[in-house]
């Protein structure tokens, strides 16, 4: 019997198996970090493997997760492989505790919490990748600013390392990104206010990373402490950095008419959601994520909000 020896370029430089203790729906816990089917930092196979790349302290990396038989296989590659490697565990939940979380009286959030046991928040202690896609999400349409991500990926990211899907691009440093010209900003569709933002944060970059001393509030303190950067953006970023259970991302277009509908059937504003909220404090993003899951929305009544052609302006 022959062994087939692969090519030098697909050997990982870091390997691993783990067994989650609970039903882990891959795609679902992934979820959160994927930013349109096109995104170039997370792809699926055909194999039902995700391809996620990432920056690290050590370096860019490229992540394979592979789910097999209740297990999950990781493969990475690249300057950071190690680090990004051992992280993936605490990326689709391993770290999150929802033991301590009491549904409470409410049917609804009852039986959501009874059958979405998937349901785990994964942080992945990387505040620029989660910070640059939500600084172009700020007050435009879904699509506009995927398409904006996409764009920046491709003329400024850097090539994912290893075998990875064609096109993925790791996001790219703070010091590319203060590189980019107003021209090519121009070209990708970014307006004013938002590149200001963006290179507000690539400026302290290295400042907004979370250490072991950096809780959610604290790192919240500091995002909100840049110009151009606010409550709702700093709520997006420690989500997903930290898997905060409890931040609420108040001044969200949708999000307070999809829990004002969902918990008390009619359409509020922030300070109503978060009344709504309340009772599940500390726990409230716990909350809001169920109800993403299985929540009801309001009707739609009139046309969507048109993309922005800023490239025009």
């Amino acid at each position: 019997m022959t062994t087939a020896v692969l090519p030098a370029v697909t050997v990982p430089d870091y390997e691993a198996t783990w067994r989650p203790d609970w039903p882990l729906d891959l795609r679902r816990a992934l979820y959160p970090h994927q930013r349109s089917a096109g995104d170039p930092t997370l792809r699926y196979d055909d194999a039902g493997a995700a391809w996620r790349t990432t920056t690290t302290p050590d370096g860019p990396a490229t992540v394979r997760i592979t789910p097999v038989a209740g297990e999950i296989r990781i493969a990475a590659w690249g300057p950071g492989a190690v680090w990004a490697g051992s992280a993936v565990p605490c990326w689709l939940g391993a770290d999150d505790c929802p033991d301590g979380f009491d549904p409470g009286s409410h049917p609804l959030v009852v039986r959501l919490h009874r059958t979405t046991t998937w349901l785990r928040l994964g942080r992945t202690g990387r505040t620029w990748d989660a910070l640059v896609p939500a600084v172009l999400e700020q007050k435009v349409t879904v699509v506009e600013a995927h398409r904006v991500w996409r764009d920046l990926l491709r003329l400024a990211g850097e090539p994912a390392p290893g075998p990875a899907p064609a096109g993925m691009k790791v996001v790219p440093s703070p010091r590319r990104v203060l590189d980019v010209t107003d021209w090519e900003w121009h070209r990708c569709g970014l307006d004013g206010a938002r590149r200001r933002a963006l290179r507000a944060v690539a400026s302290v970059a290295a400042r907004l990373e979370p250490h072991d001393d950096c809780d959610s509030p604290t790192l919240q303190r500091r995002l909100t402490s840049v110009p151009g950067i606010g409550v709702w953006t700093a709520a997006e970023v420690v989500q997903r950095t930290h898997g905060c259970p409890d931040t609420v991302s108040v001044g969200d277009y949708h999000l307070k008419n999809i829990v004002g509908w969902s918990l008390a059937g009619r359409k509020t504003d922030d300070e109503g959601m978060l009344e709504l909220l309340e009772p599940w404090r500390g726990h409230r993003q716990r909350v809001v994520r169920l109800l993403l899951a299985g929540g009801s929305r309001p009707p739609r009544r009139g046309p969507r909000n048109a993309p922005t052609n800023y490239r025009r302006i």
